[in-house]
């Protein structure tokens, strides 16, 4: 069965370098195009191209699929089937149409909730116990596709957006060599999905950073959970900028933002309901350290 692979970031390359372990005879790889990165602006390849490029596979990185020649690059491929993860291009219906089994496509989150571009950390940042990985049939229509199989997971009650991926990236691998196995035998029969259960995650950005210690502790707490590692939640305190890495939901009590103390393990802050330790932080311009050492050399007025 002749597969091409559709995907950019990391997650995309754990699950091509899973189904390449497993034997799936990959002809192709379509990734975003090369962008420069860092201070130095480097033009950089994505993790996919990386992936493809060690395994000689051919890669293609069009802007879009809008011109007839490179839909027709596709087509002189001959894919059976186009698996696509975390590409970041809408596939119009002639891309769709090519592959003579169709195309799956692995989105981070349990659908039919969460559909869109940032479902993992919306999980976190809406406090979800539990979320996973969904096969599902592409269609025209974003992340609306019949649901193949899932697969589920907790969400740890520390875990970071970006350490939930990091799961979620082997468990959308399994679950990708699961079901191209079911496609070379045909049972890939999917389920249509509840449209009235339907969730949105949309993209993030730095204007969601400022905590709001109005809220409870654990909405603070799993606010700077779910924007870990971007765009990072951020406060101010004692007319400083800092990025906050990680907290704990701890007792405590007083008016919302108010400093409670400092402890061997972080600072903490009360908030609406509650308090926050913060454990580790980020000075504007400086290096992510521990609270407490940063404010044994920076003393707090309390």
């Amino acid at each position: 069965m002749r597969v091409v692979f559709m995907g950019t970031p990391d997650i995309a390359a754990t699950c091509l370098k899973k189904i390449l372990a497993d034997g799936f005879e990959v002809v192709g790889v379509h990734t975003q195009p090369d962008r420069p990165k860092g201070r130095g602006m480097k033009m950089v390849f994505s993790p996919v191209k990386e992936v493809a490029l060690a395994a000689g596979i051919p890669v293609f990185q069009p802007e879009n699929f809008r011109d007839e020649e490179t839909v027709e690059q596709l087509r002189e491929l001959k894919p059976d089937v186009c698996a696509v993860v975390a590409y970041g291009r809408i596939l119009p219906q002639k891309v769709l149409d090519v592959p003579t089994k169709g195309c799956v496509n692995i989105h981070a989150s349990l659908l039919p909730q969460y559909r869109g571009s940032a479902p993992y950390q919306w999980a976190v940042l809406d406090g979800l116990k539990e979320t996973g990985v969904t096969a599902q049939h592409m269609a025209l229509k974003m992340d609306a596709g019949d649901i193949i199989d899932v697969a589920k997971t907790p969400i740890g009650e520390n875990e970071t957006a970006g350490e939930l991926l990091d799961r979620l990236a082997v468990l959308g691998a399994d679950l990708l060599s699961s079901v191209l196995t079911r496609f070379e035998t045909g049972d890939v029969a999917g389920t249509a999905q509840n449209e009235d259960e339907v969730t949105f995650a949309p993209m993030l950005d730095k204007a969601m950073c400022p905590i709001d210690f109005t809220r409870t502790a654990r909405q603070v707490h799993n606010h700077v959970r779910g924007l870990h590692p971007w765009p990072v939640a951020t406060m101010e305190l004692q007319g400083k900028k800092f990025k906050v890495h990680a907290t704990a939901v701890v007792d405590g009590e007083g008016e919302p933002g108010q400093i409670l103390g400092l402890t061997k393990t972080g600072l903490v802050i009360a908030c609406g309901e509650g308090a926050v330790e913060i454990r580790s932080l980020q000075a504007e311009g400086g290096k992510r350290m521990a609270a407490p050492d940063y404010f044994r050399g920076h003393p707090l007025e309390m």
